[in-house]
């Protein structure tokens, strides 16, 4: 039987912008692979999407649940890095 939780909701919307990206990667680097969290916003977080690429790349994938005009959701998962599922290239001497 799984006992998987449903992804942590993460409702930004009442907070001042300059504190929404520290929340929002703080809330993220605490999630193990395969934990997703859900992203409430008050518009589309494509900015925030950009800095996940320049930030974690290839270790989250990103899936709108809901695209306003309102409400924005998205669901953001963290993906296993290669280091946890056995495959390290080396390059980084495993760290």
């Amino acid at each position: 039987m799984s006992h998987a939780s449903a992804p942590a909701a993460l409702d930004i919307r009442a907070l001042a912008p300059r504190e929404r990206h520290p929340l929002i990667f703080s809330t993220f680097s605490q999630l193990r692979a395969g934990q997703a969290m859900e992203l409430i916003n008050d518009h589309d977080p494509q900015p925030l999407h950009h800095q996940f690429q320049a930030e974690w790349p290839g270790k989250f994938s990103w899936a709108y649940l809901e695209q306003g005009p309102a409400t924005w959701r998205v669901a953001i998962t963290r993906l296993a890095s290669a280091h946890s599922d056995g495959q390290c290239c080396g390059s980084c001497g495993g760290a």
